[in-house]
Formats: structure tokens, C-alpha cells, sequence
């Protein structure tokens, strides 16, 4: 017995006509997403070289919104149930050849459908278990980032507390010895007033003795 026809299969559906591209080139795409998820779909076709990638990732957006407007679904429960390409119209040209021959140009092109449907329920089940799961680590890990980031923040501010501390400290012991030289400074030029003073004088009261010598001296020879 024979699976349903192309135009009879179930879920909802969008239809690419008559783009220039062989059918040979963009079967090999959907056999890429063919029964994969709506969300994987998309990863491989964002991380598929070819040329047609582009072409079905834009049908397979469009199937999924006429899932999501027309019929109410949500798109994360939703997965490639059927992915096809036919044989379009053929475009025939020529090139010129040698002795009057032509070669022949063949450009084809192809019609591009993808038919998306919703997951049964163990299937989603599962989905919805990995994505649990991946959320789950996904936060531990931004948790464990942000605690990695508070730790070196708080041993960085120990570091400028500490550094900050020793400044002050440095500052403090520099201000004492400067203020100690002042003060032996002044000291110093003290008693060296002192000794001047006291040099001064004895020069004086040596001098007035022998002033008063003199007088006398003269006196005693009148």
C-alpha cells in the first residue's frame, strides 16, 4: 500500500515554485532537516555552506508562520514532518560550438516544499526534558560566572584597600621624619645662636677688662 501523495500529507505547508536551482542541489539540504525539530532545522541550515540553505531556511520560516497565524500552533512544538523538491520548468539554451555545432544549456529549476506538524507527545516530552535541562545549566553556569566575578571583584577591592592602607602609612611615617628634622634642625641652629651669644659676650668682657686695665694702668702712672 502507498504512503499519502505529495499534496495530500497532513500539517501545514509552504511552497517555493519555480526557483532557479536544480532539484538535485536542494534535496541534499532538506535531507538535512527532514524530521528534526523546528529549532534544530534552523541551527542546520544556519551552519550549512550551500547555497540553497539560505532558500529553505526562508520556506521552512514561512511554513512555520502559517503553522503559528492559520492555525494556531506554537512554533516550538513544532518539527519537519515532510521536506521535498520537484522538477520545474527547464530553461533551454545553446552556446556556440565549433563547425556551426551548438552545446546545449540546460538551466533548471525546481519547487521547494516543506511541511511542518506538530510533535507527538512523547517527543515532546523528551524536547521539553533537554530543554529543562539545558536552561538548568545554561543558569548554573551564569550563576558560577557571576560568583567568579563578585569573588575577583571583592579580592580586587582588597588589593586597592591594602595598597591604599600602605600609602597612608608611608605618607604618615614620611610626615614624622620630616617633622622630626625640622625639629632637630632647630635644635641645632638653636644652640648654635647660643654659642654665637655666649662667644659674643666673652669677647665683650674681655675687651671691657682691658679697657679697665688700661685706665688704671695710665691712672697709676700719673
Amino acid at each position: 500500500m502507498t504512503g499519502p501523495k505529495t499534496n495530500e500529507r497532513p500539517g501545514t505547508r509552504a511552497v517555493l515554485r519555480g526557483y532557479h536551482m536544480s532539484a538535485s542541489k536542494a534535496r541534499v539540504v532538506l535531507d538535512l532537516i527532514r524530521g528534526e525539530d523546528v529549532n534544530t532545522a534552523r541551527e542546520i541550515l544556519a551552519l550549512t555552506s550551500r547555497e540553497a540553505a539560505d532558500v529553505v531556511g526562508k520556506v521552512l520560516a514561512s511554513a512555520v508562520a502559517n503553522a503559528v497565524n492559520n492555525d494556531g500552533q506554537s512554533a516550538d512544538e513544532l518539527y519537519v514532518s515532510a521536506a521535498y523538491a520537484d522538477e520545474g520548468v527547464t530553461m533551454k539554451r545553446f552556446s556556440p560550438r565549433a563547425r556551426g555545432r551548438a552545446g546545449k544549456i540546460m538551466k533548471r529549476a525546481c519547487h521547494i516544499t516543506v511541511i511542518v506538524s506538530r510533535l507527538e507527545e512523547d517527543r515532546l516530552e523528551v524536547l521539553r526534558a533537554a530543554r529543562n535541562a539545558q536552561a538548568t545549566a545554561s543558569r548554573s553556569r551564569r550563576v558560577a560566572s557571576s560568583r567568579k566575578r563578585a569573588d575577583q571583584q571583592a579580592s580586587l577591592n582588597k588589593r586597592e584597600a591594602a595598597a591604599e592602607a600602605e600609602a597612608e602609612l608611608a605618607d604618615v611615617v614620611e610626615t614624622d621624619v620630616v617633622e622630626t628634622d625640622v625639629i632637630e634642625t632647630d635644635v641645632v641652629e638653636t644652640e648654635a645662636t647660643e654659642v654665637v651669644e655666649t662667644s659674643e659676650t666673652a669677647d665683650e668682657t674681655v675687651a671691657s677688662d682691658e679697657v679697665t686695665e688700661v685706665a688704671e694702668s695710665e691712672e697709676t702712672e700719673k
